[in-house]
């Protein structure tokens, strides 16, 4: 994608170089084209990147330059490459919401448990699948950031039998008090992780779908967890 911004503060062909070179720096940037006569920059990224990421390239508020949107809506722009990054895991909890609501739906009655009990099923058995074509690059992810995985590099390779059993277990429905039992201690864990991460801002790989996927660590995995946590406790509360 390409978009031009207004920049303030070039003053001389060495600015316009300063600048171009600047932005040329950060990561999702291919080409910078910069006119100081026309006080433009005309940026082409590979994925969408914010205003403020630039500005923090050209060296934050403290800089002579200033730059700011021109000809397109910041955020609208966030809000498409949001979808675009975030694409295959709303795909698959999508599949997974719509086949599980179509089982209910030629059931006599809606059954919210063993729809609960059906969804978990199929977000661990997808989960764990794309984990596996890849466990070694998994494994590696993982232990970046799971307070386990950081101590000891086999809980990754563990970790994806882990998610796969308990998609069996959830699909035959056997032990269902024992395996969302768990299910909450596993994926709690897992969570103490992801929210170190994100409350530290740090720029790395979420593993959530193994290495198959270049999706950073964000309040979607926290989502992700959290919705796994809540349904095997909301599932332990009524079976109690």
């Amino acid at each position: 994608m390409t978009h031009t911004y207004h920049i303030s503060g070039m003053t001389c062909g060495s600015c316009e170089a300063t600048v171009k070179s600047r932005l040329l720096m950060h990561p999702d940037v291919l080409e910078v084209e910069v006119s100081r006569e026309n006080q433009t920059a005309v940026v082409t990224m590979d994925t969408h990147v914010t205003v403020n990421e630039l500005q923090q390239a050209l060296g934050g508020s403290e800089s002579k330059y200033t730059i700011e949107a021109q000809g397109h809506s910041e955020m609208q722009e966030q809000t498409k490459s949001w979808f675009k990054t975030y694409r295959p895991i709303l795909l698959i909890f999508g599949y997974i919401t719509a086949v599980t609501v179509l089982i209910q739906f030629v059931q006599a009655e809606w059954n919210f448990m063993q729809w609960m009990t059906h969804f978990m099923a199929g977000f661990f058995l997808v989960f764990s699948f794309f984990k596996l074509l890849n466990l070694k690059g998994f494994a590696e992810s993982y232990a970046m950031y799971d307070v386990i995985a950081k101590r000891w590099n086999g809980w990754g390779y563990v970790y994806a039998f882990i998610e796969l059993g308990l998609g069996l277990a959830y699909l035959t429905d056997i032990y269902p008090l024992a395996v969302n039992a768990i299910t909450f201690v596993v994926m709690s864990i897992s969570l103490l992780g992801v929210l170190q991460s994100v409350l530290n801002k740090r720029a790395i790989q979420c593993a959530c779908l193994g290495a198959v996927f270049d999706l950073p660590m964000s309040t979607v995995t926290i989502i992700e967890d959290a919705l796994m946590i809540a349904m095997s406790a909301v599932t332990i509360l009524i079976m109690l």
